[in-house]
């Protein structure tokens, strides 16, 4: 391959990590969107399309191992290929984090609320921001936005704490929404999880500019 092909397809590359990026931010927006919204089929929906995150993070992983078969890179050519690899793992996960409240939804079918979602809703809004932030450290090499990142896990943890202190008053005060409560629990779960595959995809930022990957997320959840 020359070396015109091959930065033409790491270009190429680049920009299909950011379209998965995308995909997944609008996975989760319609996630919640289901959950608030008690809306069924959205949440099918959202289980249904998490298989085209799964093709094409394959599709990726795929691209980079022939890239370094094909071209023994070096360098920063090198930490991109492997940044990249670990990127899109991470992205696929954030995904599947996505689904998990979709099907959360269609268990909670058409039930009320067992307790207010606000706190999720804004679980949902910074972890969401945290991917993008991620992502534009990615297109932009942003070492420094990357570690904001991480930081703004912190916020995430402690939204994530403060909603399970809800959800268990709550079971507590009305036994009756034990069920509904524990469901809406396994939702704050997927979105600090997010955040989390968030912080990681920062680390890789910080890999492909410096060549050192640093251990931004040291949260016990």
């Amino acid at each position: 391959m020359t070396l015109t092909r091959f930065n033409r397809e790491l270009t190429v590359l680049e920009a299909d990590v950011l379209e998965l990026g995308a995909m997944v931010d609008r996975q989760i927006d319609r996630a919640m969107r289901a959950l608030v919204d008690r809306d069924i089929p959205l949440a099918r929906a959202v289980i249904r399309d998490d298989g085209e995150l799964n093709r094409a993070r394959f599709h990726l992983d795929n691209v980079c191992l022939s890239l370094l078969a094909q071209n023994a890179p070096y360098a920063g050519d090198l930490r991109l290929i492997l940044a990249v690899l670990g990127i899109v793992t991470e992205l696929e996960r954030a995904g599947d984090h996505a689904e998990g409240i979709g099907r959360i939804v269609v268990l909670i079918a058409g039930a009320p609320p067992a307790a207010p979602l606000d706190e999720l809703a804004e679980m949902a809004r910074r972890a969401r921001r945290m991917l993008s932030d991620a992502l534009d450290a990615f297109a932009r090499r942003d070492p420094e936005l990357a570690y904001r990142v991480g930081r703004d896990d912190d916020g995430v943890d402690a939204l994530y704490d403060r909603a399970y202190r809800t959800l268990v008053d709550a079971m507590i005060a009305r036994p009756s929404a034990v069920e509904g409560c524990t469901r809406l629990l396994w939702v704050s779960h997927n979105l600090e999880r997010i955040a989390d595959r968030s912080t990681n995809i920062a680390e890789r930022v910080v890999f492909l500019v410096s060549g050192t990957l640093p251990q931004m997320n040291v949260s016990s959840h």
